[in-house]
């Protein structure tokens, strides 16, 4: 080591560090990690009523987006009402309702339709929004399912004209398992009488499997209605813990999330896991640096694609030959795999509505507010005051690191210098931490693209 590395080292230890006394001062007693209400809420979690949920969902049918809306005991619109139901007697803390969309014909929408995504609202004590979701339409496209599609090369039949909407899909766990977990937790989380900072959302979407369509339509209201949301958590596909291929994972789940590496929805990432560490230890999160599985989507992109931080969990291990088919039934489900992946949404949603809101880290003009400082050699961040934050953590990496290596807790206080930091050698970020101790997502300072004028060449 140089000892021009070394000295920058030294400095910035002893930068992060000489903080500790304002510390002390801004947050009184050291509180443990865990906060009680938290965990109860993780632990109120049902493995039981996951699984009369699901036996219930799957009893309608199909739930495929243009399957037979009449119906009050089958097909999408009998599974719609009883989900509705249901929600309803879940907490009249809730205020349930249908978010209903006319779709005009467009790709594997054949005809028009009138699309109802079923919605669930926890009010908070603020208007910015942490959803929840999962899908609760299913599909089957024949004998072989996805598996089919995975290795046959051909077109989806859903576009045909002679292609049979009613047909048996019971869809268990594409995607019954993320519908059933966003509906216990809407019970838990509103049953808890935990009065959160965050309004939550917990939604099961229509349409999915035609193309994200019902998400698509969500997100682009809320655009339009210019709304607030700091997080989506979608679920789909979180049931089965035995791969086609044999291979048997209860242990662990993947969270994918889409780049850059500074993107807020990586940045929620990183929080579920670090969550999930504390309040399901026993539960591995494999955090995926990617939007989603190779060539496959689901709700998460329609947040994305609007702006909004977004990711989705996947079971570790995928039987293909029971997705969107006939065989995705009810044995194919391990409900308590399913309960561990539900407390893992439940601990890091709860966690993060108790906290602030992220620290804006740009100004109005989209400009981030990292700066070289007075000597034009120290790393000067500045960032606008989240509502309700008593301190604030900043955090520093390499720069071809894909997590914070080091992390420093300070007062409330909106700007922060790191003496003979070079903000070229490495990236920050900045969250925000409530009195009661809980931290918002982190608000990281990413790096402009430069955009060259076009060069006039004469020819």
């Amino acid at each position: 080591m140089t000892h021009s590395k070394a000295r920058l080292i030294r400095s910035l230890l002893v930068a992060l560090f000489v903080a500790l006394p304002i510390i002390a001062a801004a947050q009184g007693a050291v509180r443990p990690d865990a906060d009680q209400r938290v965990q109860k809420i993780v632990a109120a979690v049902s493995q039981d009523r996951l699984q009369q949920l699901l036996t219930r969902l799957v009893s309608f049918g199909t739930r495929e987006t243009l399957s037979n809306q009449a119906s009050t005991t089958r097909a999408i619109g009998g599974a719609r009402q009883w989900i509705f139901d249901e929600l309803k007697r879940s907490s009249p803390r809730l205020q349930v309702s249908f978010d209903t969309h006319q779709i005009a014909p467009q790709g594997r929408i054949t005809r028009q339709v009138e699309l109802r995504n079923v919605m669930a609202v926890l009010p908070g004590k603020s208007p910015r929004r942490i959803y929840i979701s999962g899908h609760y339409d299913s599909l089957n496209l024949g004998d072989r399912g996805q598996a089919g599609l995975n290795t046959g090369g051909g077109g989806n039949p859903q576009a045909s004209a002679e292609f049979n909407h009613d047909v048996e899909a019971p869809g268990a766990n594409d995607d019954g398992s993320g519908t059933v977990l966003t509906m216990e937790l809407a019970r838990v989380l509103a049953e808890s009488d935990v009065d959160f900072d965050a309004t939550l959302v917990f939604i099961c979407w229509a349409g999915e499997e035609q193309g994200l369509i019902g998400s698509a339509a969500h997100a682009q209201d809320l655009v339009a209605a210019k709304a607030t949301v700091e997080a989506m958590f979608n679920n789909d596909i979180v049931g089965n813990s035995r791969g086609g291929n044999g291979v048997v994972d209860a242990e662990s789940v993947r969270v994918y999330a889409v780049g850059p590496e500074d993107s807020m929805a990586r940045s929620l990432a990183r929080y579920i896991a670090r969550a999930a560490a504390v309040y399901v230890p026993s539960h591995q999160i494999r955090l995926m640096a990617r939007e989603d599985r190779f060539g496959r989507g689901s709700d998460q992109s329609s947040f994305t694609q609007a702006g909004y931080p977004a990711i989705v969990f996947r079971e570790a291990n995928e039987n293909f030959s029971k997705q969107h088919s006939a065989n995705d039934t009810l044995d194919g489900v391990d409900f308590a795999y399913l309960a561990q992946n539900a407390r893992v949404n439940a601990g890091a949603a709860a966690a993060l509505a108790l906290a602030p809101s992220a620290p804006k880290v740009t100004n109005e003009r989209g400009q981030n507010l990292l700066s070289r400082g007075a000597s034009g050699y120290d790393a000067d961040m500045r960032w606008a005051a989240s509502p309700g934050a008593v301190a604030y953590r900043v955090y520093l990496r390499d720069t071809w690191s894909n997590d914070w290596q080091r992390q420093q807790t300070i007062g409330n206080l909106t700007q922060f210098v790191l003496p003979n930091v070079s903000i070229d050698d490495f990236v920050f970020g900045v969250s925000a931490i409530s009195g009661d101790g809980q931290e918002s997502l982190v608000s990281a300072y990413v790096s402009p693209v430069r955009r060259s004028a076009e060069v006039k060449v004469i020819k």
